[in-house]
Formats: C-alpha cells, sequence, structure tokens
C-alpha cells in the first residue's frame, strides 16, 4: 500500500490504451447491436467485395465497412447522398485507432416499404402478362414526329431534344409537360401518354426522367403507368434514371434506355451515318447493275455467234434430222420386236384356251343333255322321268328328244343297282 499523497504514474503504450478502450467498446451491449441512420458519403465498393463508407448527419460522421459476405445480400446498390438505415457493431480498428461501425445490414432509409411495393406489383403485372415479349411493338425505323412525355425543367428533356436534333435535323419533336415526382406525377404521366394515342400523329413515345432515389423515381413504378404504357398503341421507349436504376415502366415498355440519352439515340438513327450508308448502297448497285449487263452483253454475243443463229438450217435440218430419223428407226425396231413377242404369246394362250373349250369337246362326237328350256344340264338318267322333254346340244345344232326308254347303269366299273326299263 502507498503512503498517503503518494501517486502511482504507469505510462501505457498506444496499444496497450487501444487495446482498453477496445475491450471497452467490446464488451458494451448496447453497442453490440445498434441500428444507425445517416447519408452515404465517401462511397468505395472494392475489388474484393468489402463496401467502405462514411454514415453522416448534420452533427457528425461515422466510418463504416461492410464485408463482402454481407454485401452480396443487399438487394439495391448503395452510393453517395443515399440515406440508408444500417444494423451492426461498433469495435474499434486498431492500426487507425477509430471505431467504426461493422454493418450487417442495410436498407434504404423510408424506402423498405417501397421497395416491396415494387416487387409485389412487379411479380402481379408479371403473371398478368404486361411483360411478355409477344406483346413488344417493334420500334419504327424513322419515326417522324416523336413525343416525350417528361419534365420541363429537368436535364432529361434538354439531353433528348439536343441529341434528337443533331442525329436527325428537321424531325418533329413534341414534348407533354407532365410531373415526374409527387403524389400527382403518376397519373399525370399517364394522361400525357394517353394524350399522344389520341392524338394519333407520333410514331414513337419516348417516357421518362433523369436519374434520383427510388422515392424521386416512383412515379414510373406505380401500376397506372404501367398500364398506360401497355395500353398505348404508339410504340413507347422508357427512359428511367440511370443505367443502373430499373423501374416497373421499363419492363412493360417496347423498349428500354439506359437513360434519356440513350433513349434518343435509340429513337433514331444518325442522318450522317445513314446518308454514308446509303451512298455505299447505291454505289454497289450501280456496280452490280453495270456487271449484270456486262453478262447479259457477254451471253447475247455468244448466242449471236452460235452455230443456231448463223446455220440454223443446218442445225434443225441437218443434225438434228438425222438424229431424228435414228431415233424413229430404232422406235421402229422397238416396237416390232414387242409386236412378235406379244403375238407369240397370244398363240399359246389361244391354244390353251382351244383345248379347253367345250366346243373342242362337241367336235369329237360328244353333247350336252339339258332340259328342254335350257336351264338345267342332265348328268344322270335318275333324274329324268319317261316323258320329259330334252335338248341335245351338238357341235352344229339342237335336237329335241323325248325320253321313252331310260337306263340307270351306272359308269364302268361301278356296281349296278335298280331296276331297268
Amino acid at each position: 500500500m502507498l503512503p498517503e499523497g503518494v501517486i502511482l504514474l504507469r505510462i501505457l503504450t498506444v496499444r496497450d490504451l487501444t487495446e482498453y478502450i477496445k475491450n471497452l467498446v467490446d464488451n458494451d451491449y448496447l453497442l453490440a447491436n445498434v441500428w444507425v441512420k445517416g447519408e452515404i458519403s465517401n462511397f468505395k465498393a472494392a475489388s474484393s467485395g468489402h463496401l467502405y463508407f462514411t454514415l453522416k448527419d448534420q452533427s457528425g460522421t461515422l466510418r463504416v465497412v461492410m464485408f463482402r459476405s454481407k454485401s452480396r445480400s443487399l438487394v439495391f446498390r448503395p452510393g453517395n447522398g443515399m440515406a440508408v438505415i444500417v444494423r451492426g457493431y461498433i469495435s474499434v480498428y486498431e492500426r487507425d485507432g477509430l471505431y467504426q461501425l461493422y454493418a450487417g445490414e442495410m436498407q434504404p432509409d423510408g424506402a423498405g416499404a417501397l421497395h416491396l411495393a415494387f416487387e409485389q406489383l412487379k411479380e402481379r403485372l408479371r403473371e398478368e402478362g404486361l411483360f411478355d415479349q409477344k406483346h413488344k411493338k417493334p420500334l419504327p425505323l424513322l419515326p417522324h414526329r416523336i413525343g416525350v412525355v417528361t419534365s420541363l425543367t429537368g436535364a432529361a428533356v434538354r439531353d433528348i431534344v439536343e441529341i434528337i436534333r443533331r442525329r436527325w435535323p428537321g424531325l418533329q419533336i413534341i414534348i407533354v409537360p407532365v410531373l415526374v415526382q409527387g403524389e400527382s406525377a403518376p397519373a399525370d404521366i399517364a394522361a400525357g401518354i394517353r394524350l399522344l394515342n389520341r392524338w394519333g400523329q407520333a410514331d414513337l413515345i419516348i417516357a421518362g426522367r433523369g436519374g434520383g432515389s427510388l422515392e424521386e423515381l416512383w412515379a414510373f413504378n406505380t401500376e397506372v403507368v404501367a398500364r398506360s404504357i401497355f395500353k398505348s398503341k404508339i410504340p413507347i421507349i422508357s427512359a428511367v434514371g440511370h443505367e443502373t436504376d430499373y423501374t416497373i415502366a421499363d419492363f412493360v415498355a417496347d423498349a428500354r434506355a439506359a437513360t434519356p440519352s440513350a433513349a434518343a439515340e435509340m429513337a433514331v438513327p444518325d442522318k450522317k451515318e445513314t446518308d454514308r450508308y446509303l451512298g455505299a448502297l447505291n454505289s454497289r448497285l450501280h456496280s452490280a447493275v453495270i456487271d449484270q449487263a456486262a453478262r447479259y452483253k457477254q451471253r447475247l454475243r455468244a448466242c449471236l455467234t452460235s452455230r443456231v443463229f448463223t446455220r440454223p438450217v443446218d442445225v434443225i435440218c441437218g443434225t438434228r434430222q438425222q438424229s431424228l430419223d435414228f431415233m424413229r428407226h430404232r422406235l421402229q425396231q422397238a416396237i416390232t420386236g414387242l409386236t412378235g413377242q406379244e403375238e407369240k404369246r397370244l398363240a399359246i394362250l389361244a391354244g390353251k384356251l382351244q383345248a379347253l373349250s367345250p366346243l373342242a369337246t362337241l367336235a369329237r362326237g360328244y353333247s350336252i343333255c339339258t332340259t328342254a328350256d335350257g336351264k338345267k344340264v342332265i348328268t344322270s338318267a335318275a333324274n329324268v322321268e319317261i316323258g320329259s322333254r330334252l335338248a341335245l346340244q351338238l357341235q352344229k345344232g339342237i335336237l329335241e328328244c323325248v325320253v321313252k326308254r331310260k337306263n340307270e347303269k351306272l359308269a364302268k366299273g361301278e356296281q349296278i343297282n335298280g331296276n331297268h326299263h
């Protein structure tokens, strides 16, 4: 124990002090899980996937780090000027002697409900088929009039007009000024699209605005704007925000441009490039016509010098006639040979037919006995009654007979039965 009035003075190293402070912070349960709200500044996305930035408000700043294992689960892209709410824990980074927030999750300040609404509307419209490719209308190759639905006060309208006039001077641009932010904006945008459709003179519509936060772009995430785009009979290019911004309008529109400037470039071709292209096509067409004419001229010259033109009688009456005579001789030979073969076949078939003919049998002295009407052939004496009238068919003529006697003897060699008359 030190004497009264004696104070023990301990000199600490920087490391010792930093570790002491770090232990105090790490063991404070209030700092182990905190929610902090502020605006992002000094944002940096490292190639490792870690995010480094500063949260600030009117009174101070706080350094924040979000490791890749956490940042890859973000559903939005953080950026400078974005108001966010971050949850994490406070600790001391010993190397720099600074305390910082190690973020575990992050969401836009006030945009959580908007994001949920966005996903729900997106899924519902997808199920209804509003995003289907089959509903997409083709953009005109060279529109005569372009309608632009956007705010008059933003940079988007100036960029669109400037680029269209530069790419195709003299093309008519119809601007429909609308609100693009606030509660009245969705209905105003939808009304602008309907107005151009009722007018019916525009070939293409560009609808959009410059970049901004989710809240500022929200008018293009509403159902009323989505359905007005879907019902439009005029093709629509959606040009909302920056390249990374996606809205419901982008999914419904016939084409999506990353920025308003990109929409203007997509809408019309560059006149100078088009003129050069058409000039090249004209030169190629002219060369092709000249080459084709030269080929036809050469073919005509060859035809005029051919034998059929110079000596047509020789070709027709000479060589052609000789070929015709040769072919006629071969045809006659073929016909004669074929006729001889068929005559031999006919003679053989006639001989066979003659041998099987009943007339040949009658010529050998046989006859055919039938009833008097000739309808039934008599083959057995047992089938005839005494006094019946019969007809005998000879080779020449027919005998009509009356049965006075009959003998029912069977053929030679078979047993004889019955009475004899």
